[in-house]
């Protein structure tokens, strides 16, 4: 229970400081400010404290941004020896296919449920917000319910298996009780491979973000923050 406590209370906490900070501050100067701190990171090599008790850190050195272009020509994967992440101009969204995984990827008009896990890193607040991966939250990963339909990929939190998981519970309750996943989130499904590791030197498809507030969370959007995401997908047995 101490776990959720402290992340319940993690996140509130920066939700109302960054509140508090917006206060007199335009809607136009927060979204400057949100450039300045994606680009700041871009650059700054950062070194993020991932968990509360182990202590785990990513050193994440600089990215190199490339274009949708070369990332296309590139079989739509980015390099991690030279840390490429994609740009996606049409929604300012930044990735980096870490693992493409094993399977294949939704087919048109396919429908399955994928398990995720992920850790969220408030870029703004240079803080780690939320995680699926403390010892309190390990045994309820989110599920997501996602179809492709003519090629227009579409999730959304199943609150029927585990209650949603994580980041439904934080972020989904207080928003009246939507199901709806974050768009960035749902960006690596048009890429990745959804199946399940079947040898142990077979990693499931792992994606690293930079998401900007109007493609995160209610909490995000309302407060103009953006996060750095980590996420694995998984397909669910059926």
């Amino acid at each position: 229970m101490k776990h959720i406590l402290i992340l319940i209370l993690g996140t509130v906490l920066v939700s109302i400081g960054l509140t508090a900070c917006h206060d007199d501050e335009s809607y136009a100067e927060q979204k400057e400010k949100e450039r300045k701190v994606v680009g700041a990171f871009l650059k700054r090599s950062p070194l993020l404290l991932l968990g509360h008790d182990d202590d785990t850190l990513l050193n994440i050195p600089g990215i190199n941004v490339i274009s949708q272009e070369q990332f296309e020509a590139q079989d739509s994967m980015t390099d991690v020896s030279k840390n490429e992440f994609v740009l996606f101009s049409n929604t300012g969204i930044y990735m980096q296919i870490v693992r493409k995984g094993p399977g294949e990827r939704l087919k048109h008009g396919e429908q399955t449920r994928v398990m995720t896990r992920y850790w969220e890193y408030n870029i703004l607040a240079d803080s780690l917000q939320s995680t699926d991966l403390t010892p309190y939250w390990i045994a309820t990963p989110g599920i997501l319910d996602v179809s492709n339909q003519y090629g227009t990929i579409s999730a959304s939190f199943n609150t029927e298996i585990n209650g949603g998981g994580a980041m439904y519970l934080l972020y989904g309750v207080p928003n009246n009780n939507s199901k709806s996943v974050p768009s960035g989130w749902v960006v690596p499904l048009s890429y990745i491979n959804l199946g399940r590791q079947k040898a142990d030197d077979e990693g499931i498809a792992l994606v690293r973000l930079i998401v900007p507030h109007g493609q995160g969370t209610a909490d995000a959007t309302s407060n103009v923050y953006p996060c750095f995401y980590e996420i694995s997908y998984q397909r669910l047995r059926e």
